[in-house]
């Protein structure tokens, strides 16, 4: 490995758009695409990463040249000379580290940075370094300076390709904004996954929401790749983590939940059935249906009514023998709210999918809603399993219905501490899985993931979604993701999401399309000063070890609740 303080290069032209070229002084595979660089120019620092490396030479016939008439020598000189590396260098920061140490210039400048009034940095780049100005890899002070020292609210998420140095994610900062885990299928998403809300639960910055879809985030699970025991969340933290499941005395994975969760009848909308149309083949009409029935029973009462209506009930006129629809039949109503009959029938034949769900019914023994709001107000994490509720009918409707009405009590909550009647609500994430279903651009407007995904901050609630088709996620929603971290992305398109709203996207592109699977993600956006390619830790026994021994600074000083001041300065609210 090559020592950091040495120059590999000198900057010998280049802009801010294109990039930094530097002509590389030391052998080309001594860096590769992706490495952190630092350029040193007068006071000036800059930060950047590598996004291209090019070969060059002074004459073209020379690098055509084979050298054997020449000699070994006089080739090997000539070949210093005249062949060379360029590589180019994204210039991401800048920090200004002031004028000379000793001079009168240095003590005003320490002077004014301490007062507030310059800031070094580091900032974005607004300035070019002069000719010649020397590249060096950065070292371990440098990433620590743009990715933060360990303490509190920083979890190491990987480390720097070149010199092994760890990266910070700054949790405080991650939960800000909502963000995004992506990669394609077997990169490693639910590994990578696991191991972010592994140190949100151990800094206990935020409360922490999970839609299980494949019941794989809970208990222990097996992986079938390394035939290794892979470690659920409850596991590492133990009642912290409380874990449901759909309907009375269901099993995830043969295990035994923490509670159970049932869904009222009256808890369904009118615009959670939209939400299902694809899935349920709902036809343009099914909608005047569903605005009848609310203006027939009302918001609360609409399902249960509906269904208690028999389709094809009729009765016989005694005297002509004729048959007409039954007082209590789906068609009768119809007749009476000047709703087409058939359309009636087929809406309650579809919805009827719905209501015979064995979690769905009239009256739940409990209000698993506010026992899940009570959990995450009191430092606890849910981890809701779908168990063998697998599809996607089951995913989109419960996942929809707890996500709104969780974000009502945020809202409420966070009305009521705006107007000093009330303490701060806990900061909560909601991880979602398989989040093109829904967030793609037909339903994101209709689902409570779209209005916390645009909303964001405002009422200290979150996402975390993860996916393997960001293309699908609607762009609007994905240009609102604070934190992006993305494995390998085969699909263009897919590529082109993630790096949708970003500066640098272009320089960016070519390096997300060529990590390596499994080993390497790209940390980008909110939650870091700069995008940087890292190796990613591995989620293993070294990293169990370390959950379960590290504690918190913030727990052990007050039990892992954020001050009032805190949080506004977290969500940038007024006091």
């Amino acid at each position: 490995m090559m020592s950091e303080s040495l120059p590999i290069g000198y900057v010998i032209g280049g802009g801010l758009r294109e990039g930094f070229r530097i002509r590389l002084t030391v052998p080309a595979d001594v860096v590769q695409e992706g490495s952190f660089v630092v350029c040193e120019s007068g006071r000036y620092r800059y930060y950047g990463l590598v996004i291209d490396l090019q070969l060059g030479s002074t004459d073209p016939r020379f690098a055509d040249e084979q050298g054997g008439r020449l000699g070994t020598v006089f080739s090997q000189e000539l070949i210093g000379k005249t062949l060379y590396t360029t590589l180019v260098m994204y210039p991401t920061l800048i920090m200004d580290t002031g004028p000379e140490f000793g001079t009168l210039e240095r003590a005003s400048w320490e002077d004014q940075v301490e007062r507030g009034q310059e800031n070094p940095g580091p900032k974005p780049v607004k300035t070019v370094p002069a000719h010649r100005a020397a590249v060096r890899l950065a070292g371990e002070a440098d990433v620590a300076e743009i990715f933060g020292q360990a303490g509190r609210g920083m979890f190491t998420l990987g480390r720097t390709i070149e010199q092994d140095y760890p990266v910070r994610l700054d949790l405080a900062k991650f939960v800000q904004r909502s963000s995004g885990i992506f990669g394609a299928t077997g990169t490693g998403k639910s590994f990578l996954t696991r191991m972010v809300l592994a140190g949100l639960m151990r800094e206990d910055v935020a409360a922490a929401l999970i839609f299980d879809m494949h019941n794989e985030y809970g208990f222990d699970d097996l992986d079938a790749d390394e035939e290794k025991t892979v470690r659920g969340l409850q596991s590492l933290f133990g009642p912290r983590v409380q874990v449901a499941a759909l309907g009375r005395g269901a099993l995830v994975r043969s295990h035994t939940p923490d509670f159970t969760l049932e869904l009222a009848l009256s808890d369904f909308e009118t615009s959670d059935i939209r939400l299902l149309a694809d899935t349920l083949n709902l036809t343009d009409t099914a909608d005047v249906t569903l605005n009848a029935l609310v203006r027939s029973f009302g918001d609360r009462h609409w399902f249960a009514e509906f269904m208690k209506l028999e389709p094809g009930a009729v009765d016989v006129d005694p005297e002509s023998g004729k048959t007409f629809p039954a007082e209590n039949s789906v068609a009768a109503w119809a007749r009476a709210n000047n709703v087409h009959e058939k359309a009636a029938e087929a809406l309650h034949r579809r919805l009827a999918r719905i209501y015979d769900r064995p979690y769905v019914v009239e009256r739940p023994a409990t209000d698993a809603v506010a026992a899940i709001v009570d959990k995450l107000e009191n430092g606890r994490h849910v981890i809701l399993s779908f168990g063998e509720y697998d599809y996607e009918l089951d995913y989109l409707l419960v996942s929809n219905i707890l996500t709104r009405r969780i974000r009502q009590k945020w809202v409420t909550k966070t009305e009521a501490f705006k107007s000093k009647r009330g303490p701060a609500p806990k900061a909560l994430v909601i991880a979602i899985e398989e989040a093109h279903k829904l967030l793609n651009p037909q339903v994101s407007g209709q689902t409570a993931f779209g209005t916390i995904a645009r909303e964001m901050r405002k009422y200290f609630v979150t996402l975390l979604v993860v996916d393997q088709r960001p293309s699908g996620i609607d762009d609007e929603v994905m240009s609102q993701l604070g934190t992006r971290i993305t494995g390998w992305l085969g699909d263009e398109d897919d590529i082109r999401a993630v790096l949708t709203g970003l500066a640098g996207r272009e320089q960016l592109r070519g390096m997300l399309a060529r990590l390596q699977e499994k080993e390497e993600v790209l940390v980008l956006g909110w939650g870091v000063k700069m995008p940087i390619p890292i190796k990613s830790r591995r989620y293993d026994e070294a990293f169990y070890a370390e959950i379960k021994s590290s504690k918190s600074a913030r727990m052990s000083k007050d039990g892992g609740d954020f001050t009032l001041d805190e949080l506004n300065e977290m969500f940038g609210l007024g006091t």
